[in-house]
């Protein structure tokens, strides 16, 4: 027997605006709201598919410090380069934690300040 990760929770003071951003970065979808989280998820599978949905769950207090966890991002589609460009415009910031700029991932931060890295491979999309 194992288990499998389903859903990610993560605190943050405006599910709406992560969502959108996270829903652009993932190609996901806005999957429900349960009172003040929004579950988005894969398109097709939703809920238990072979993806783990992303519940952005309202949290009014400041967050303290570095989250202890960050996500890793692979491009489906198209090189680490414009997968970054495209990440930046959908409302990505560069971010520094120390880098020494020899790295072959960059990190990036969403729109309320959640580390996230891109790493350099291509990797192909998962199917529903």
């Amino acid at each position: 027997m194992a288990c499998r990760i389903t859903e990610l929770v993560l605190d943050c003071a405006d599910p709406q605006r992560l969502g959108d951003f996270w829903c652009e970065v993932l190609g996901y979808v806005e999957l429900g709201w349960d009172g003040d989280d929004l579950e988005i998820g894969p398109p097709e599978a939703g809920f238990g598919g072979p993806l783990p949905t992303l519940i952005l769950s309202l949290n009014r207090e400041p967050r303290r410090g570095k989250l202890p966890l960050h996500l890793d991002v692979n491009a489906t589609d198209q090189d680490q380069d414009a997968e970054l460009d495209r990440l930046l415009a959908a409302g990505a910031r560069k971010a520094d934690v120390g880098q020494t700029g020899e790295e072959s991932w960059h990190v990036l931060a969403d729109p309320e300040g959640n580390e996230f890295c891109l790493l350099r491979s291509r990797v192909e999309p998962v199917k529903s």
